[in-house]
């Protein structure tokens, strides 16, 4: 199998030293991969940081199987500005999103396992002329177009935002039976495709609190939810609800399903950070290559400290690699 591509994110924040950490973890589970990166600032970094990880930059993503066991292999991307931990310069935006876009043909081609970004600066994005609301939407671009899903994944729990970084009365503006529907769909297909979960069931929340009491509490159940649930069960997905949202994560409620289909950001994050706030991993389904992210962001207030847990993008890792050995047919259904 193929090594899976790693993207530098934002120079400034924590990604070089999670990347670092990664690889002296290689032992635990960590598939191979290789950074997209400037070889001479990770290497810079591990020596400021006082740990031993050898950088080796490598000519083709073909050569990182045989370097990863004794050296973090990077393919070579040149940043033109000297990296301040904690202070984004727009200045090396183009080269963040040139990792990205590196990665992408990579695994579009068939020389990368899987995507993994690490966290980027969209307001530093912004600045360099970056015109998408996040990864998410780029990424999206850069495949054609695809239409995206959301999840987010740690050991127990998965949830889908149906709706997601929009204000809350947004947010309940927009949502829609059609919107769930794709949401279902997308999520039902990836839980087949990619954990091997043959028969997956959703659950999927009310918005209203108590899921809208028959309308007493809010009509949106009622006029969106059920008839989107109904179209997707004559689809043969298995979903249950609208289900009051405050009794569906407890442990027990956990085992009754494999993912939730959440209305907004916060309903589907806030239970996921709470269970698990170390090990949560960003999943973007729908894509035609495999993209997992660490769920936090850059940390630039302990940048270069190399304090910061990469618990989050080891997971991403993980998950990464055993994404794409059950897509090779490696790995058996769940």
């Amino acid at each position: 199998m193929s090594a899976v591509a790693l993207t530098m994110g934002e120079p400034a924040g924590i990604g070089g030293e999670i990347a670092l950490q990664a690889w002296l973890r290689r032992d635990e589970g960590v598939p191979c991969f290789f950074a997209i990166d400037d070889a001479d600032r990770l290497a810079a970094l591990a020596r400021g940081l006082g740990w031993t990880v050898p950088v080796r930059a490598i000519a083709a993503p073909e050569d990182a199987p045989e370097i990863f066991p004794k050296a973090l292999p990077v393919l070579p991307l040149a940043l033109p500005h000297q990296v301040v931990a904690g202070r984004p310069d727009a200045a090396n935006a183009p080269a963040v999103i040139a990792a990205i876009d590196n990665a992408v043909a990579l695994a579009r081609a068939g020389r990368a396992a899987a995507v993994v970004t690490n966290p980027i600066n969209k307001k530093c994005l912004y600045a360099a002329g970056f015109r998408h609301p996040g990864h998410t939407e780029y990424l999206a671009e850069l495949a054609g177009g695809a239409v995206p899903v959301m999840m987010l994944a740690c050991p127990g729990l998965r949830v889908v935002p149906v709706t997601i970084h929009l204000p809350l009365k947004d947010a309940v503006a927009s949502l829609s039976a059609e919107a769930i529907i794709t949401a279902g769909r997308i999520t039902a297909a990836g839980l087949r495709r990619d954990f091997g979960i043959e028969r997956p069931v959703l659950a999927v929340a009310g918005l209203n609190p108590h899921a809208g009491e028959e309308g007493a509490l809010g009509r949106e159940e009622i006029e969106i939810i059920a008839p989107a649930l109904a179209r997707l069960r004559g689809e043969c997905v298995a979903v249950e609800g609208p289900l009051p949202a405050d009794t569906l994560f407890h442990a027990a409620a956990r085992r009754r399903y494999d993912a939730v289909l959440c209305m907004y950001h916060d309903q589907a994050l806030i239970p996921l950070k709470t269970i698990d706030f170390e090990n949560g991993v960003n999943i973007t389904l729908g894509l035609p290559f495999i993209r997992t992210s660490p769920d936090h962001g850059t940390a630039f207030g302990i940048a270069g400290k190399g304090i910061a847990n990469p618990a989050s993008l080891i997971a991403a890792l993980r998950l990464a690699g055993e994404m794409a050995a059950r897509r090779a047919g490696q790995l058996p259904a769940a």
